[in-house]
């Protein structure tokens, strides 16, 4: 299947990596759909992408709001009838610095679990219909490192210190979510796979990350594109599989 045929949507991609994801899948070929929860943002992303003659169109989607998912499920499925690639890489930190991990509140919790975890779940299940249309479906959920309860776990691991307890949780059930799904996957054409973008220079960290945005959305593009020998169910940076 050439990527010229394929229809994308990246979820969160009004900047950032999500932003970066759009434009890489899209230099490769894909109609790319770039979601937003801002109708004039995310049409002004795209604008800037189409700008470069890429093949991307803005379309509105909420992760928090179940309405606005099963509008956008309906639309692509009017326009394209189904659905190659979706990227699940919304999400959001609400953790408070300063305060231990016991004193992050509820609505932080709930906060980070409603788009981290029960958005991503509700944009699956909803595109999953359309997913199955395509003859090489593809689910990216973009986790992080920080969601490895093995290295959690390692005082000698890099993260051992890098506590983000709302945000590291959500991030180890995503991995979870993702495993249970694959399961349920493992026989048809779906796959789906986990993802650790680096520790990228985002607005979420105030710039201090590692590598740069455009470093970031290789993971996802590259899982996006894998073919039918691709892996199912795994949790990876670049080339490397990662310790759940």
């Amino acid at each position: 299947m050439s990527n010229t045929s394929k229809t994308a949507l990246v979820t969160g991609a009004t900047r950032g990596i999500g932003f970066e994801t759009v434009r890489q899948l899209a230099q490769t070929g894909v109609h790319t759909l770039l979601a937003g929860r801002d109708r004039a943002k995310a049409v002004e992303a795209a604008l800037k992408l189409q700008a470069e003659g890429l093949p991307v169109e803005a379309i509105v989607l909420d992760v928090t709001d179940t309405a606005s998912i099963a509008a956008a499920a309906d639309e692509v499925a009017k326009k394209y009838g189904h659905l190659d690639i979706l990227v699940n890489n919304a999400g959001i930190l609400r953790d408070e610095q300063g305060k231990k991990i016991s004193e992050q509140t509820l609505q932080a919790w709930r906060e980070t679990f409603d788009t981290n975890v029960f958005g991503l779940i509700a944009v699956t299940q909803s595109f999953l219909p359309l997913l199955h249309k395509s003859p090489a479906g593809r689910i990216v959920n973009v986790s992080s490192l920080l969601g490895s309860m093995t290295l959690h776990s390692d005082p000698s691991s890099p993260i051992y210190d890098f506590k983000i307890p709302a945000y590291n949780v959500s991030k180890s059930a995503v991995n979870a979510w993702t495993v249970q799904l694959a399961y349920e996957l493992r026989d048809s054409k779906v796959k789906v796979n986990t993802i650790h973008p680096g520790y990228v220079k985002t607005d979420m960290n105030a710039g201090e990350g590692e590598i740069d945005v455009p470093d970031g959305a290789k993971t996802s593009v590259a899982l996006a594109l894998i073919d039918d020998a691709g892996p199912n169910g795994s949790y990876r940076y670049l080339d490397n599989v990662l310790p759940w």
